[in-house]
Formats: C-alpha cells, structure tokens, sequence
C-alpha cells in the first residue's frame, strides 16, 4: 500500500511539472529589467580591439623626462644650479603631476 502511495505521488508530481513551469515562464521581460537595454539575440563581439580614450605617453616621451629629471638631480648634486632653481623646477614638475590627469579629464568630457 505504501509503495503504490509513493508511485502515486511521484505520478502526480511528474504530471504537474509541466504546468508549474509553464506558469513560472513568461513572455514579458520584468519591469525591474532596464527597459534601454539591448535585446537583440546576437551576441555582442568581444574581439574588436579597444583603443583608448587619449593617447598614452610614448617610450620616448617617458626616457625624455627621466633624462630631464635625473638632469635636474645632477646638476643639484653637483652643485651647478642653486637651491631656489631646483626647488622652483621641482615643483613645476610636481604641479604637472598633480593636475594633468584633472586637466586631461577635463578635455576628454569637453569642459575645458
């Protein structure tokens, strides 16, 4: 008696399957979906080569301004430039550090 209840149950259950799932399924997207979203069936292409924003410092651009500062410790070291004259290159320099990426932001949003 009490298998047949099992197979019973297991019967009714497989039967109702069906209709539960079909009534978890529906056509229409959520409304927490965003509605901009694409939806089209094609998958997007991964392999297009992405390119930057702005263009990065070249390798020549960077061993120029190594040059330019290990010039600049040189000459210090050595004696050739005054205090005052390493201090005001110095921190030209360091003003450059500290608003080029605002200024460069700046230009890509076009609010310069």
């Amino acid at each position: 008696m009490a298998f047949e209840f099992r197979r019973f149950s297991a019967v009714l259950l497989m039967a109702a399957m069906p209709a539960a799932l079909a009534a978890c399924a529906s056509s229409e997207a959520p409304a927490t979906v965003n509605a901009g979203a694409n939806r089209a069936a094609v998958y997007p292409d991964i392999t297009a080569i992405v390119r930057g924003e702005t263009q990065q410092m070249s390798d020549e651009e960077a061993s120029n301004y190594q040059a330019s500062l290990m010039a600049l410790a040189h000459r210090r070291k050595a004696g050739t430039i005054s205090e005052a004259e390493y201090r005001r290159q110095l921190a030209e320099l360091q003003a450059l550090r500290d608003n080029h990426g605002k200024a460069t932001l700046a230009e890509i949003e076009g609010t310069k």
